[in-house]
């Protein structure tokens, strides 16, 4: 990567690409990673807060695609445009668009305790309400990356 990128300190890399095992335990280290990034690129709480959320569901469905003791990449960009966050996983499927937001009444939910959490599905509404933009970039070996640009 070359270029500087204005109003950012050139010694704080402007791009994070970390490579993770496709596993639930590699949340908690790729928040953790990429806070910091993020801190160090000024951004406030309420950013990092929906940074957060972003990341979370985008690492869930890609974990969710990928076969075990496989891999997923987590990437983070800042540029002129601003930061986005992505996650690169190796399933070619896209994702399908969310479906409009309605309002669900108790009675749409299965809240019995073996399906309590079958009740999914809002992983990229959250994604799309939160984000400036998103959108999926095929990669070519037959992957992709899904990713979101925060708000300004």
């Amino acid at each position: 990567m070359s270029g500087a990128v204005a109003g950012v300190d050139p010694k704080v890399p402007v791009e994070l690409r970390m490579p993770m095992a496709a596993s639930p335990a590699s949340v908690g280290l790729a928040w953790t990673l990429v806070e910091q990034r993020l801190l160090s690129w000024g951004l406030g709480e309420d950013a990092r807060y929906d940074a957060h959320l972003i990341l979370a569901e985008l690492m869930a469905n890609a974990i969710a695609v990928t076969p075990a003791a496989g891999c997923i990449t987590v990437y983070c960009r800042r540029d002129v445009a601003g930061i986005a966050l992505g996650v690169g996983d190796p399933d070619p499927g896209l994702p399908h668009n969310p479906a409009p937001v309605t309002e669900l009444q108790p009675g749409d939910l299965d809240l019995r305790p073996e399906h309590f959490d079958d009740n999914g599905g809002w992983g990229l509404t959250i994604v799309t309400a939160l984000a400036a933009t998103c959108g999926v970039t095929p990669l070519p070996d037959g992957g992709k990356v899904v990713w979101a640009r925060l708000k300004p």
